[in-house]
């Protein structure tokens, strides 16, 4: 297979897994925000964190309001928002359209031509959540058809490889902002005292809220449901949820489930050994981990999630220079 071929299916099923991810995203913190008192203050301001485009973002807008950010997220022209992912998917799969199911490509540019006109005229709020809905689903369903319909060979391999790596950034993002920047928050009060207002910061615990917040990280990646399986529980706990979502072999959403796979797929491609390499060592880092301790400390957490995401980068580094040659997508 050319490398370009490799390259463009890759980029393909990572900006799928991208769309879905940040639309299931956007509908899951609307409701933690209903979950939860105003006085916390909770914004949207994760959001804009977890999707890696702070910078580009403050560069358009001063503060982060409900309405900028899912503008930003949904239509702007940014790499982490959802039309673009599903653009650039497009441009993808109709590159490569002789290796797959044509199908799939009637689907997407369905999904893209359909997003691109309820964007274009901007996105009400009471209709957000059924558009982000709907968007889940038609890429599931894309999906769905891929993984029935192709045959197991390189392109296949390509395919989950990109989806997994994918996957895998979007666990340590989510796991990064949710759990630890957001278990202790900054609150400002105005308080009168002697007839003047005066503006104190203090530190304000979201501990009581400890199985809402820890619920939510469940929910955005869809994990909700099979953590209550898994762990027979009804109160969602930080060091349960963490081992869960880490650890877990079966669940296809946990870190150490996409390592797995990926790992698989490497195993058929030549050129293997530093990518392989890179991958042990991030799995060691998983199962070795204190999850019990890291789970009420939030600096350490969020120092070991950022290790992860070091490693999952350096493992797409090793992938893109092994199979892609440095190609541009």
């Amino acid at each position: 297979m050319l490398a370009r071929v490799a390259c463009n299916i890759y980029w393909l099923s990572r900006y799928l897994e991208r769309a879905e991810n940040t639309a299931r995203l956007i509908n899951v913190h609307s409701s933690l925000l209903l979950d939860l008192p105003k006085s916390l203050g909770v914004g949207w301001e994760p959001l804009i964190a977890i999707s890696g485009g702070e910078e580009q973002f403050y560069e358009l807008h001063d503060s982060a309001k409900e309405e900028e950010v899912v503008i930003f997220l949904t239509s702007d022209d940014s790499p982490c928002s959802i039309f673009n992912s599903l653009s650039c998917a497009r441009e993808n799969l109709r590159t490569t359209r002789d290796l797959i199911p044509r199908e799939a490509w009637e689907q997407l540019n369905d999904l893209y031509l359909w997003s691109k006109r309820t964007l274009a005229n901007g996105l009400p709020k009471h209709h957000r959540y059924t558009f982000l809905r709907d968007v889940i689903r038609q890429i599931q369903q894309i999906n769905g058809l891929l993984h029935g319909t192709m045959s197991r060979d390189q392109v296949f391999t390509f395919l989950d490889i990109g989806r997994y790596i994918e996957r895998a950034d979007m666990v340590s993002r989510v796991l990064d902002v949710r759990s630890a920047n957001l278990l202790l928050m900054t609150q400002t009060q105005t308080q009168q005292q002697e007839g003047q207002s005066q503006t104190q910061t203090q530190t304000l615990s979201l501990k009581p809220f400890e199985s809402i917040q820890w619920m939510s990280v469940l929910k955005s990646l869809t994990a909700y449901q099979m953590y209550r399986r898994a762990t027979g529980l009804v109160r969602v706990r930080g060091k349960d949820a963490l081992r869960f979502l880490l650890q877990d072999p079966e669940f296809p959403r946990a870190l150490y489930f996409c390592l797995e796979q990926l790992e698989m797929h490497l195993h058929s491609l030549p050129n293997n050994g530093a990518t392989q390499s890179s991958l042990n060592r991030l799995r060691r880092q998983i199962t070795s981990a204190n999850l019990s301790l890291l789970a009420d400390q939030p600096q350490p957490l969020h120092d070991f999630i950022d290790a992860l995401q070091v490693s999952i980068g350096y493992i797409h580094s090793r992938i893109d220079s092994s199979y892609f040659s440095g190609r541009v997508h």
